[in-house]
């Protein structure tokens, strides 16, 4: 029984040694050989054999052979399950917890008591976003927290910080998303918005609105009343 252990455990240790060198090669050939590739963060197997993946810049994902000898940019499908295993991969790896959104840089709409949580990154000039908006005004019993997240042009940028600097952000917000009511012109630190920004670069948030429930599920686009009771309705924090 001990020699059985002691044969496992070096075979084990075997293996664990020849993946490293296997990793140390792949890493060294692309580096060497790529030299504007950014640096690697992380090398792992992939259920294709013979494959790698290769993750840069936290959720960039490549794939290559077992030397480096190639590099594939593109997704990698599972046929039988018809399911795209890259796609997947990089929705973990950009996944947001409720707990760690910084919140302080949002401010919140209420209705009802307000119970049930969601949070959803918009840019005052995204259309989609409005029709949002006028779908979210039939949830009852939600705290909604609102990232201004202005992408599309300056002028988002303007009517971001003309919101934020709003007396009632709340207010202004949705004056301007359902009611077309301009947010008058208003100065204050605005800061936020500029940290929304980079906090949503950094998390691959690339449009709006993008929507983040309490069991972080995220949402990228605008859903409707039904749609969104479902997913509070399922939202666990």
């Amino acid at each position: 029984m001990k020699l059985l252990k002691s044969l496992l455990i070096t075979g084990l240790a075997a293996l664990s040694m020849a993946a490293l060198a296997q990793e140390a090669t792949i890493r060294k050939n692309l580096t060497e050989r790529l030299p504007n590739l950014p640096p690697i963060d992380e090398i792992s197997k992939t259920p294709m054999p013979g494959i790698f993946e290769v993750r840069v810049n936290q959720s960039d994902l490549f794939y290559t052979d077992a030397e480096g000898n190639y590099l594939i940019q593109g997704s990698m499908i599972d046929t039988k399950a018809r399911v795209d295993l890259t796609e997947q991969r990089v929705e973990k790896l950009t996944a947001i917890a409720f707990k760690d959104l910084p919140l302080k840089d949002a401010f919140t709409i209420v209705r009802g008591n307000g119970k049930r949580k969601m949070a959803v990154f918009e840019d005052p000039n995204c259309g989609y976003c409005k029709r949002f908006e006028r779908d979210l005004l039939k949830i009852d019993n939600v705290t909604v927290h609102v990232f201004l997240y202005p992408i599309l042009s300056a002028d988002s940028g303007e009517k971001s910080r003309n919101i934020w600097c709003a007396k009632d952000k709340g207010k202004t917000f949705i004056d301007w998303m359902v009611r077309d009511v301009a947010p008058p012109s208003a100065t204050c630190d605005a800061a936020a918005v500029a940290r929304n920004f980079e906090f949503g670069k950094k998390a691959r948030i690339t449009g709006t609105p993008t929507i983040i429930f309490a069991n972080g599920t995220r949402v990228p686009g605008a859903i409707g009343a039904e749609q969104i009771e479902k997913q509070l309705a399922e939202a666990k924090p």
